[in-house]
């Protein structure tokens, strides 16, 4: 498969600390790939490097098949980028930063398609300083397409945001997919990487640890299974004690514990519950979860 973007051994170091620790990974044409991990990551450092905001230390990167660190002018007509932030001056009007943004570059689109596209034809001539957090946000995705990209980089453009407007946000993105765009999307949003992605890069420490489909990364785990249920009425602690040797989780007639034999486990469990005289009313196995998977291979919880 053609790869869009590639990174290899990227570095970037800010006094003592080594933000982007030998960064290197693919994106292939028409994916979209998340860039996963903890704020202090590395992941919005990893972006602006690889987008030209920042000059990086070390490293190679290729973009639409130009050299991005010795072509940056034109790799810059080829992306688009909505960054964390976006500050415009606060009266400054949807169409007029559009119409502004687009003077940049050779090929741009009109205005008023980016309008409704990211629904902001009712906002198009309000000022920038009363648009919502999420009318901001989608004025950010539609700067971020002025000049029709084939690549477009995304960083962390849910955060802070409702429920409502990730969700818009989150249609939107899926749909640059299905228009033939490829996507680096940052996230700390387990959620976000696992619906979105097809690809994620586990990152931490400047370091990626792990690059794979989430499907993939999941089956690939070590993790014990969590076999999760529940009973018509509380199961006595003490029948439960032998299901799981690293310990149960009880409240009231809810448990959860982690098991590395499921079959015999499920054999035990079945047991009890006859010998109890309960219905079981519910019943989960689950191998894992994408935030096991960085729990195990970095220790750390992703919320840290």
């Amino acid at each position: 498969m053609n790869a869009k973007v590639t990174v290899r051994d990227l570095r970037k170091r800010y006094g003592g600390v080594e933000a982007a620790a030998g960064v290197s990974f693919d994106i292939h044409d028409g994916e979209i790939f998340g860039l996963l991990g903890p704020n202090g990551a590395g992941k919005t450092t990893t972006v602006e490097c690889v987008i030209g905001l920042r000059r990086p230390d070390a490293g190679t990167i290729e973009i639409c098949g130009l050299d991005a660190r010795r072509q940056p002018r034109a790799v810059k007509q080829k992306i688009g980028a909505a960054l964390q932030t976006t500050a415009l001056q606060d009266k400054i009007t949807p169409r007029e930063a559009l119409a502004l943004f687009g003077a940049f570059y050779a090929r741009r689109a009109e205005p008023d398609a980016l309008l409704d596209r990211f629904s902001l034809r009712d906002k198009a001539n309000a000022p920038f300083d009363t648009l919502s957090g999420g009318q901001r946000q989608r004025l950010a995705l539609a700067l971020a397409f002025v000049n029709e990209p084939e690549l477009v980089f995304l960083d962390e453009p849910t955060t802070g945001l409702d429920p409502q407007s990730r969700l818009e946000l989150h249609a939107e993105i899926a749909r640059m997919k299905q228009d033939g765009h490829t996507v680096l999307l940052t996230t700390h949003y387990i959620d976000e990487a696992n619906a979105l992605c097809d690809r994620v890069a586990i990152i931490d420490h400047g370091r990626i640890i792990a690059v794979g489909a989430p499907k993939d990364l999941i089956a690939a785990s070590q993790a014990a299974p969590t076999v999760s249920f529940t009973t018509s009425r509380p199961l006595p602690a003490a029948s439960l004690a032998s299901l799981a040797p690293t310990g149960v989780t009880q409240d009231g007639a809810a448990v959860r514990f982690a098991t590395t034999d499921v079959r015999r486990t499920l054999g035990d469990l079945l047991a009890i519950v006859d010998r109890e005289g309960v219905d079981l009313t519910d019943l989960h196995v689950q191998k894992t979860t994408l935030e096991g998977v960085f729990i195990e291979l970095t220790g750390s919880d992703l919320r840290d």
